[in-house]
C-alpha cells in the first residue's frame, strides 16, 4: 500500500474512528469475552479520552480515502508513553501497514514506550514481539500484569522499550 498515511486525528475525524473501534471492541471480544452494550455499542472510555484529554493523541491510518486503522497514545507526558489502542481492519492486515503505522506513531513521540497485548491472541503477540525488536533491537522487555478490575482474566503481556 504506496498511498498509506498516519496523521494526528482530529474532530473530523472521530466519526471514522468510532466506526473503527466497533470493530476493533469486535475483535477484542473473542479475548476479554465481554459482550455489546444493549445499543451494540462497546465501552468507550478511551476513544472518548484520546479526543478530549491533553495527556493522549489519537492517529488515524488511511489509505489514500479510506480508513485503515488507528492507535491511540496515552501517557503523552508521563515516564512512558502507552500504546493504549491499536487496529488495523482485516483487509490491510499482513501487508507490513501494521507495523510501518506503529513504527511512524512511535517515532512521533521518542522516548520510553509500554504495549499491551493478551496472550491469547497469538497474532498480537508475534506482532507486538516483531515491533519490539524492531524499533529497539534486543533492548525490549516483556512481563505480565494483571488486568485493572478483572480478576476474571488472564494478566495483559506488556512489552516495554526506549524508541
Amino acid at each position: 500500500m504506496t498511498d498509506f498515511f498516519v496523521r494526528l486525528a482530529g474532530a473530523a475525524d472521530r466519526p471514522a474512528i468510532e466506526r473503527l473501534w466497533l470493530m476493533f471492541r469486535h475483535d477484542m471480544s473473542e479475548f476479554d469475552s465481554l459482550l455489546p452494550n444493549a445499543d451494540a455499542t462497546f465501552r468507550s472510555e478511551r476513544l472518548h479520552s484520546a479526543f478530549t484529554d491533553a495527556d493522549w493523541a489519537p492517529y488515524l491510518f488511511t489509505s489514500g480515502e479510506r480508513p485503515a486503522g488507528f492507535a491511540f497514545v496515552r501517557n503523552l507526558a508521563g515516564q512512558a508513553r502507552v500504546l493504549n489502542s491499536f487496529f488495523v481492519v482485516r483487509g490491510a492486515r499482513r501487508s507490513g501497514l501494521g507495523l510501518r503505522a506503529v513504527q511512524d506513531v512511535i517515532a512521533r513521540h521518542p522516548g520510553p514506550w509500554e504495549i499491551a497485548f493478551q496472550d491469547a491472541n497469538t497474532g498480537a503477540v508475534a506482532f507486538w514481539r516483531r515491533v519490539a525488536a524492531e524499533i529497539a533491537g534486543d533492548r525490549w522487555t516483556e512481563e505480565r500484569r494483571p488486568v485493572p478490575g478483572r480478576p476474571d482474566v488472564p494478566p495483559d503481556a506488556w512489552i516495554s522499550f526506549t524508541a
